[in-house]
């Protein structure tokens, strides 16, 4: 009889799994520029909150898909129930082909590019930085799922813990005030772009669909876990913003080429470069953990249902982990680390495909509620259909 997946994650751990995936490196990457599009303080923040009630609409619509189906690989399973066994195809070979390796190979170079910062021995370091996160993590994840959700869970909580210092030294610096020139007009040009941006930043909310089958009680936690992560990770943006625009002002946070140094730097003058180079390594090595943990999921779930794949499809009885689905996903995010070698080469590659699977999966909702109608539903969206339709 082949293994398959046990139920091990808590709802803190599923809670970790969303928050560490989302709470990556673009929140300090972003954070000016979507000021800079929005033209004014509480346009920015607006903006901010705008893109947490998205994630949180598309969370939702994940809720009930994935407590309906509670199964290893997410979209894959929704998309193949919805569409056809094509379009299951479709989802899980652009994970395993461009999507999952990219992501895990765009987190790693942010990692390494930090990881210079902090001491680079040889002119190929950032390469070499990045390569040894991937097999690192890899191999945790390998060994068994309860090394693999404890790496996530401490990453997770000193990242979170970082950004709070961050938000407290913004909030204990002197005091900028609004003046009338930082209220300039808005344009449509800006807010797609601060909007683009922000959801970029809150990326990572559905990743929970793509472990349901190993969450303990799923009809309870893994909507517990999305609605809470996201609003959680929304409040923790919308706190991180305000101490950003408190310490520096609105002019100075978009003008900032570094402002979570710029903003820790007025309470730690002399080691706020290295207290963030060190708090956006330990972020982008959560984001990588995560994302190690729940693609290779998806990748197994392909593997059930399709023969050519069927080496990754199995699971490891004496490990608990989808062993061949880890090691393929390891060394494909590995190729493109050697052959991308750049941190924007590589978010171009993958962007578009991204966001069009989250359209297929979000008219999933409809044509699921209609095909599988018998089926019982835990779960049912709030809000439904305006709730689906928005996102």
């Amino acid at each position: 009889m082949q293994a398959s997946p046990r139920k091990e994650l808590s709802l803190f751990d599923s809670t970790c799994i969303i928050v560490g995936i989302i709470i990556g490196v673009g929140i300090f990457e972003t954070a000016p520029i979507v000021a800079a599009s929005m033209n004014g303080p509480f346009n920015t923040l607006a903006v901010w909150f705008a893109g947490g009630v998205l994630a949180l609409t598309g969370a939702l619509c994940y809720a009930e898909l994935a407590t309906t189906y509670p199964r290893e690989g997410g979209d894959f399973v929704y998309l193949r129930r919805a569409y056809g066994g094509w379009a299951g195809y479709l989802f899980g070979w652009s994970q395993l082909a461009i999507i999952r390796p990219v992501d895990i190979a765009l987190l790693a170079f942010i990692f390494a590019r930090y990881a210079r910062a902090l001491y680079n021995p040889w002119q190929y370091s950032s390469v070499a930085y990045a390569a040894a996160a991937v097999v690192v993590l890899t191999i945790i994840n390998i060994i068994g799922v309860k090394e693999s959700k404890w790496t996530q869970n401490i990453l997770t909580v000193i990242k979170v813990a970082g950004l709070l210092l961050i938000a407290g030294a913004g909030f204990l610096a002197s005091y900028h005030p609004v003046s009338p020139a930082e209220s300039a007009t808005l344009t449509i040009g800006g807010v797609q772009l601060a909007m683009i941006l922000v959801l970029f930043t809150f990326g990572g909310w559905n990743e929970m669909a793509y472990v349901a089958a190993e969450v303990k009680k799923p009809q309870r936690n893994i909507v517990r876990a999305l609605v809470v992560g996201t609003v959680g990770v929304t409040v923790l943006y919308l706190l991180i913003n305000c101490a950003f625009l408190r310490a520096l002002g609105f002019a100075g946070m978009a003008d900032s080429n570094a402002v979570a140094v710029d903003t820790l730097g007025k309470a730690f003058p002399d080691a706020a470069g290295r207290l963030v180079c060190v708090l956006i390594c330990i972020s982008a090595l959560g984001s990588v953990n995560g994302l190690v943990f729940t693609g290779a999921r998806i990748t197994y779930a392909m593997g059930i249902h399709h023969r050519a794949f069927r080496v990754v499809g199995t699971w490891n009885g004496r490990l608990g982990t989808p062993v061949w689905s880890l090691v393929l996903q390891g060394c494909l995010s590995l190729a493109i680390i050697f052959l991308a070698r750049s941190f924007i080469d590589t978010i171009l590659y993958s962007e578009p495909v991204v966001w069009l699977f989250f359209l297929a999966t979000a008219v999933s909702v409809f044509v699921l509620r209609r095909k599988d109608r018998d089926i019982p539903r835990s779960y049912r969206i709030f809000g439904y259909p305006v709730t689906t339709i928005v996102f």
